[in-house]
């Protein structure tokens, strides 16, 4: 069959058939998990984004800004409905209404999504985040924990979500330091503990505080009010 062509050929594709098609696809590739680490999943940069992902808003207040920042991080479901399913990071968006930092945070949110789209072991990122420190100074987050960064804020929020779906473990202390940070503990709560004036009272209980001697030793005794203390007496 001849089929003549008007237009000038800017590209072509060899036809295949289905079997060929599917034996051409790429197959997500595994490698075992580690060191507190979830198993990792090779995707492909050729992935398509489905219609829907699953994802969770963190709201990121810090006292060097007048704004918030809410942090969204979609997850895709790799190999949905099999004994398979993983939940892995796709993309991340950053909203504010501060302007000041819209170039870093497009930046930011571009090249964290294209990491989470390559797929592998995302969770190094958390590192490199959280070693990012303000040459203006960090801040204090309430309950007493610092932040040298709104960057390393933003590492922390990450660790928080891979944690949450199953690509990190939570970080956790051996049996060794546990026992280290108890000791030190109990050391600093007796140093910091004060010590009852009248705990070890040496007169009987209800006395009252004398106003001579400023002892709680006043009693009433044979119808007068009389410290056992200093002896001071109202009756004289």
């Amino acid at each position: 069959m001849t089929v003549k062509i008007d237009k000038k050929i800017v590209g072509y594709d060899v036809s295949k058939k289905e079997a060929e098609k599917a034996a051409d696809k790429p197959e997500m590739v595994r490698e075992g998990g580690g060191d507190g680490r979830a198993e990792v999943i090779r995707m492909h940069e050729r992935l398509e984004r489905p219609e829907m992902l699953i994802g969770s808003t963190y709201k990121v207040k810090t006292p060097v800004s007048d704004h918030a920042m809410y942090v969204t991080i979609n997850d895709i479901i790799l190999n949905e409905g099999t004994e398979h399913e993983k939940r892995r990071p796709f993309e991340i968006f950053i909203n504010s209404k501060n302007l000041d930092h819209y170039q870093w945070i497009v930046a930011l949110t571009r090249i964290i999504s294209a990491v989470f789209r390559k797929g592998g072991d995302v969770a190094f990122l958390v590192d490199e985040l959280k070693a990012v420190f303000d040459p203006r100074g960090g801040y204090w987050q309430p309950g007493g924990k610092f932040m040298p960064s709104i960057i390393a804020e933003l590492g922390y929020i990450v660790e928080k979500h891979l944690i949450a779906i199953g690509l990190m473990s939570p970080p956790e202390l051996n049996e060794h330091q546990q026992q280290i940070l108890a000791e030190k503990r109990a050391e600093f709560e007796e140093s910091q503990r004060q010590q009852d004036a009248f705990s070890k009272a040496e007169y009987p209980d209800g006395a009252q505080l004398c106003a001579k001697c400023n002892t709680t030793a006043v009693i009433m005794m044979d119808g007068c009010m009389t410290c056992l203390a200093c002896g001071d007496s109202k009756c004289g």
